[in-house]
């Protein structure tokens, strides 16, 4: 047979419409000339929230993740079966930011932006700071404004109370103003680090953001980190204990920034709180005189230990039972520096068929964490004790409490420390004609110390307050963070010739 004649030429496209029609079509990687642009005025930075746990909101899945800054909600991938390119091709919001790369992207064409005018959008979703920065954070007071132009001071932002994570709020507002804590958050890279820290690192960025677009942060990523971390034992639905979230965070954030169980001051949490403490105990024996049990008999042996704490506690003295002549309960005060004696080494304890005394070793931490146990509860009721402690929010003096040393300070020279922040139990009575009852709720507030301006902040959740430093010791004191001021009082810093202390 013949052999078939060969095929015809392909035909040459007539036009360029034509050929790029043959052509298989292929994702834009770049936005075409003159159209850099497009759809950017489409953003609504009123609607950005970063603050949330970064999940894809149709599959709940936080690899990924885009969010779209139109609208703001969070869309796994940018492929073109991927959920955020269906929204755009749905609803037409055409803007997306890689929560991790903090690029920008336009689908469903999907090409990158590189343009100034979002730069202001990635800052607010990942705050980063230069070392000048950071140093310049407690000499200079600063003032920022949010997209609304409510004015608002960078450190001192509310904090949004989701439902009954106050416990946690207050926890965070004080370590966040912990000057070596916070430089180390915010200038230290975490992208290899374990999640606790990473998210710890966002939130205390955020706190001290100059460029928000809102007065106030979400603590929302970091508590399902804990929750998770917990076993939900710290939730955002459930009030705890600070000290008892204070004593757990501190431990894992510990293990978190690469520290060791079993080598003291291996990370930055242990170097800033951690102190020694010596402890002497003797059994009591059924010789020991009933009325006079605490005394340390010379003739029996006694043990001495030495451990290692992150915070103190101090004892109140028991509570009034009877009411005052105008018959309401009398508020008893009590001096810290008298809660403190616990720590002298002469006043004893009893616990567990044993007399302890205690006293506090050098070398001191630079920052001192005290706790005033409030709440006690035996097999019917948990019992709260109302009396006040009364502290000046400068000199505390701590010599008389530690082990001379002649290596760490002289003989006899006072060892000052300075409030930091002092959080405070408020307790708020519940309705009389509630199912409950006429219940007591705890609520929490944080006051802390505004260096930049020299004055005193009261945060409680959102509401953000200045407040008198002679003030402090009215409310309820239960957790306080002291400052130990630097040997060579004479040198001053700055103009206003304040004394320099740790961590400046």
């Amino acid at each position: 047979p013949p052999p078939p004649p060969p095929p015809p030429p392909p035909e040459e496209p007539e036009s360029e419409e034509e050929e790029e029609e043959l052509v298989p079509r292929s994702r834009q990687e770049a936005p075409q000339e003159g159209f850099d642009d497009l759809y950017l005025d489409t953003i609504n930075r009123s609607v950005l929230d970063f603050d949330f746990e970064k999940l894809c909101s149709v599959s709940l899945s936080n690899i990924n993740v885009y969010a779209c800054l139109v609208c703001g909600k969070y869309y796994q991938g940018r492929g073109p079966k991927s959920h955020a390119y269906f929204h755009a091709l749905e609803v037409g919001h055409h803007v997306y930011i890689n929560m991790q790369t903090q690029k920008v992207y336009v689908l469903p064409e999907g090409y990158e932006v590189k343009n100034k005018s979002l730069e202001d959008i990635k800052f607010v979703s990942d705050p980063t700071y230069t070392k000048e920065q950071v140093m310049a954070l407690d000499r200079e007071s600063q003032t920022a404004w949010t997209l609304l132009g409510k004015e608002y001071t960078p450190g001192f932002v509310g904090m949004n109370n989701i439902k009954e994570n106050d416990y946690f709020n207050v926890i965070i507002q004080a370590l966040a103003h912990v000057p070596p804590l916070r430089n180390y958050l915010l200038q230290t890279s975490f992208t290899s680090s374990p999640e606790l820290a990473k998210r710890l690192s966002i939130l205390v960025r955020k706190i001290w953001n100059p460029r928000a677009f809102k007065s106030h942060v979400s603590p929302h990523e970091l508590l399902q980190e804990i929750s998770l971390k917990s076993n939900k034992k710290f939730t955002l639905t459930t009030q705890a204990d600070p000290v008892d979230f204070l004593s757990w965070f501190l431990n894992n954030l510990h293990l978190a920034l690469g520290g060791s169980k079993t080598k003291p001051g291996s990370s930055i949490i242990q170097s800033i709180f951690q102190g020694k403490l010596k402890v002497e105990s003797q059994a009591i024996t059924a010789k020991a005189d009933a009325g006079d049990r605490l005394r340390f008999e010379e003739a029996a042996s006694v043990t001495t230990t030495t451990s290692r704490f992150l915070f103190l506690t101090l004892d109140l003295p028991s509570a009034p039972l009877f009411q005052d002549e105008l018959e309401r309960n009398i508020i008893p005060q009590v001096p810290l520096t008298s809660i403190l004696s616990k720590y002298d080494g002469l006043r004893s304890q009893e616990h567990l068929n044993q007399r302890k005394r205690y006293r506090l070793l050098h070398p001191l931490p630079p920052y001192l964490l005290l706790h005033v146990k409030r709440f006690s509860t035996n097999k019917f009721v948990s019992e709260r004790n109302p009396t006040i402690v009364t502290f000046d929010a400068r000199n505390l003096d701590l010599s008389p409490y530690v082990e001379p040393n002649p290596k760490f300070s002289p003989p006899g020279e006072p060892i000052w420390y300075d409030l930091v922040a002092n959080v405070v139990h408020e307790a708020v009575r519940g309705r009389e004609d509630s199912v409950e009852g006429e219940s007591e709720k705890r609520s929490w507030k944080c006051q802390i110390r505004d260096r930049g301006r020299e004055e005193w902040v009261q945060v409680q959740d959102l509401f953000v307050e200045k407040t008198q430093k002679e003030l402090l010791y009215l409310g309820e004191s239960y957790l306080q963070v002291w400052e130990k001021r630097r040997t060579g009082q004479a040198k001053t810093n700055g103009k206003k010739g304040r004394e320099v202390r740790d961590g400046e």
